[in-house]
């Protein structure tokens, strides 16, 4: 029997989390919250065994897990552009607007399985093995992953430009 109202105090209390998530990894808002539609329901159909255990840890995997499969039949069928439409808000909020655009620009230049490390280890602040066991991986591939990444990062030209202006 399903426990309904746990589940859905836990999909209001995590829902704006994990859409943070799911757009870090995905660079698109409706995407995102695809993926976030698409890990809560396979999490409430496994609701009544996994809600005594971590079920934040379970609702990850599966959106992570969610986000590579869809990664993988994109690069089957799809070319889309890499351009992002800029969209800046008045004020203070443009400058915010441009940096996070800056990050995402940055994210998107990362694979799959780099970006996913980077947004669970830095955005989520998971450890090493959490990250691991959220993604499936070994934790020797999680640190080599994350270094992998994070040396794309440090030479993306959407953050030393970032850095520059400062």
């Amino acid at each position: 029997m399903r426990d309904d109202d746990g589940f859905a105090e836990f999909a209001t209390a995590n829902g704006r989390r994990l859409r943070h998530a799911a757009r870090l990894l995905t660079g698109d808002d409706g995407r995102a919250e695809d993926l976030v539609q698409i890990a809560l329901a396979r999490t409430y159909l496994r609701w009544g065994r996994i809600r005594s255990e971590d079920p934040m840890a379970y609702v990850r995997k599966v959106l992570y897990t969610a986000h590579a499969d869809w990664w993988r039949r994109r690069w089957r069928s799809e070319y889309p552009t890499d351009t992002m439409p800029d969209a800046a808000a008045p004020g203070d909020l443009a400058a915010d607007q441009a940096e996070r655009d800056r990050l995402r620009g940055a994210l998107a230049t990362l694979s799959p399985r780099e970006r996913a490390v980077v947004v669970l280890r830095f955005y989520e602040d998971l450890g090493e093995r959490e990250t691991a066991a959220a993604l499936g991986i070994a934790p020797g591939t999680v640190k080599s992953t994350c270094s992998r990444a994070l040396g794309k990062l440090r030479v993306a030209p959407e953050l030393v430009e970032s850095e520059e202006r400062r």
